[in-house]
């Protein structure tokens, strides 16, 4: 029991904060592409903050609940119904047995999270949930979901504790036009005095080929000093190789273990979610910091996944709602207050 597939959307497939720690053997990590609206939406439903969800990209699909359970939305908006009513982004909601939950295609990003409490019931394999869908490898069948597939929950919940405050004010726009900080490196002394400049100052723009494997830029050369080739060493997530043809590539979740080309810089961890929101034709941009700032916005984007966990899960003794600009909020009051 659990969801049933009726139409898949473009490509929907189960993924989770990743698997880590086989790149020697050539395994991809895979896992979620936006893992802070993964994140969020997880700890939406009270689930553990890497647990298995559904990511869609572009277009989503129709999806028949098949037994209660509680489910949130983040990421890119796809007009989310339940039952023909909308669903609001970043908030917990109960779906019955029955229900039909249907997306559209995305009117801002790229790719939407759904989190159900409990989360579903896929094997584990190498220490992980998700779909590596160019092995045909874990998720659900080793692939993107078809119509008429059943997706079982794992621990299902018609309700989850203090549901009526799960719920996040409203996010912030996803813009088609973003700045990616980047740590300079390892190779970016085999790239010219131009080429650097040309890197930090130009705008570039991603193109129809990207995928789930690496989100590729046109634009402006970036210049090497010599040639493009290394010798093949280590690829981690958000790594920018620019090949022979002086185009940068984003390396993403599905990003081969090792590579050849040069890599000009990598993007930190709190703004690879902004690269994986990017569709074709939106702008990127890249700002270098160093790893200090880096290591320090990462640090502050854990406190706020521990600072919402806590206020979810802590005992209340009173909810009440408010309406603020024609959105209505419930507002817990904890015991000691």
């Amino acid at each position: 029991m659990g969801l049933e597939v009726i139409t898949p959307g473009l490509l929907t497939s189960v993924q989770d904060g990743g698997r880590f720690g086989h790149q020697r053997i050539g395994m991809s990590p895979a896992g979620a592409m936006d893992l802070h609206a993964m994140r969020l939406a997880n700890i939406l439903v009270g689930n553990a903050r890497d647990e298995a969800v559904l990511e869609m990209t572009m277009l989503g699909p129709k999806l028949r609940f098949t037994q209660d359970n509680v489910f949130a939305v983040m990421g890119a908006d796809m007009g989310a119904a339940l039952d023909g009513v909308p669903v609001p982004m970043g908030q917990a909601v109960t779906a019955r047995a029955g229900s039909v939950l249907q997306f559209g295609a995305a009117k801002t990003g790229c790719r939407a999270y759904l989190a159900v409490a409990g989360g579903f019931d896929v094997p584990v394999l190498y220490g992980s949930k998700s779909t590596l869908l160019r092995s045909a490898l874990g998720g659900f069948q080793g692939r993107k979901l078809e119509a008429g597939d059943d997706l079982p929950f794992a621990a299902p919940k018609a309700s989850v504790i203090n549901q009526a405050i799960r719920q996040l004010p409203p996010q912030p726009p996803i813009s088609r036009s973003v700045t990616l900080r980047v740590i300079p490196g390892p190779q970016d002394d085999r790239f010219t005095k131009q080429g650097l400049e040309t890197f930090y100052s130009s705008t570039f723009t991603v193109t129809d080929k990207s995928d789930r494997m690496g989100c590729r830029l046109t634009g402006p050369k970036v210049e090497h000093s010599t040639d493009a080739n290394i010798i093949s060493d280590g690829i981690p997530f958000g790594a920018v190789q620019v090949p022979g043809s002086g185009e940068p590539i984003i390396m993403m979740s599905e990003h081969q273990g090792s590579g050849g080309y040069t890599k000009i810089a990598n993007v930190i961890s709190v703004d690879i979610p902004l690269a994986a929101q990017c569709p074709p034709g939106a702008s990127i941009r890249f700002q270098p910091v160093t790893v200090e700032e880096a290591q320090q916005l990462y640090l502050d984007r854990l406190a706020e996944y521990t600072q919402l966990e806590q206020m979810f899960s802590q005992e209340l003794r009173g909810i009440y709602r408010m309406t603020v600009n024609g959105r209505t909020y419930c507002v817990g009051i904890t015991a000691g207050q």
